[in-house]
């Protein structure tokens, strides 16, 4: 019996795969908060921290994922490509996407619609002009968008979004007057590595209890998330961080879950972008959600 017909309502992939997986990493670099609110430039122990996403850790990840020939998106603030362009050309050149994820990773939610517009604008321009592309992704930096934001990113080409986390499967949404759906990729927090193995300094609460997790159990973690996805023939997304998890002892995680993945069979290993095409071609989300306001 195919694996595909153990779950009649699971969708079917391409070439009759079970399920799906498109890797995502946010290339944060040092941009956030404390960059927006300019007290970064006092912190060189942050900003480093931040910076060996792009400067160490991107290389080491691009490596390891072209030994296991999987493909993956890299969403990135256009402020990282402006001052690592070629650490940022190489994720294209190894023929991995590019997405959106701000200039500084602003708060998209606080923004209104104009200041939206004029993050993606600059943006834009960012990636023409030192890479050479348009990108038709966008990762919403703050986890959170506002009720113009669905509007701007189709105003500016943006085709699929993979910041909310209504399904685990792809959805569309629809903005009021726009014809056309965005596809939504939904994340999910137990698939993100600052949940597990992110350390702060300060503040240092809960003073007594450790804040990076277990090795062994953060992978545990990981497999059972993709193996409940995989046998419900499911859309596996992941929110890592270079800066977090493409150290040396920690990209083994990386490698160990991948290896994982490769070992259960049908799985289609894909970027965020042609998740999304697919998706749209073959018309199989479900009842379309109108775009959160």
């Amino acid at each position: 019996m195919p694996a595909t017909d153990l779950n009649p309502g699971a969708p079917r992939w391409p070439e009759g795969q079970r399920s799906c997986v498109a890797l995502a990493f946010d290339l944060d670099g040092p941009t956030g908060d404390a960059m927006l609110d300019g007290s970064i430039w006092n912190n060189p122990s942050y900003f480093t921290l931040g910076s060996y996403g792009p400067w160490r850790a991107l290389e080491r990840l691009l490596d390891m994922l072209d030994e296991r020939k999987v493909p993956a998106t890299f969403f990135v603030p256009a402020w990282v490509v402006e001052n690592w362009p070629e650490q940022c050309a190489a994720i294209v050149a190894r023929g991995h996407e590019i997405g959106y994820h701000g200039y500084k990773h602003e708060a998209f939610w606080t923004l209104d619609a104009d200041g939206q517009r004029a993050v993606m604008e600059r943006s834009a321009q960012v990636f023409d002009k030192y890479l050479g592309i348009r990108p038709v992704g966008f990762r919403t930096p703050s986890g959170d968008w506002g009720p113009d934001t669905i509007r701007v990113l189709m105003e500016a080409g943006v085709r699929y979004s993979s910041s909310m986390r209504g399904d685990d499967r792809p959805y569309l949404l629809h903005a009021p007057g726009m014809a056309e759906p965005m596809v939504e990729i939904p994340g999910r927090w137990e698939m993100d590595d600052y949940a597990s193995l992110a350390y702060h300094r300060n503040p240092n609460f809960p003073a007594s209890l450790d804040r990076i997790a277990s090795y062994d159990t953060t992978l545990d973690n990981w497999r059972r998330e993709f193996d409940g996805s995989h046998r419900d023939g499911l859309c596996l997304t992941t929110l890592f961080h270079p800066k977090v998890s493409g150290k040396p002892g920690r990209i083994a995680l990386l490698e160990s879950l991948i290896d994982h993945m490769h070992a259960q069979g049908g799985v289609w290993f894909a970027t965020c972008r042609d998740v999304a095409q697919w998706w749209r071609d073959n018309s199989a989300s479900p009842t379309p959600q109108e775009a959160p306001r």
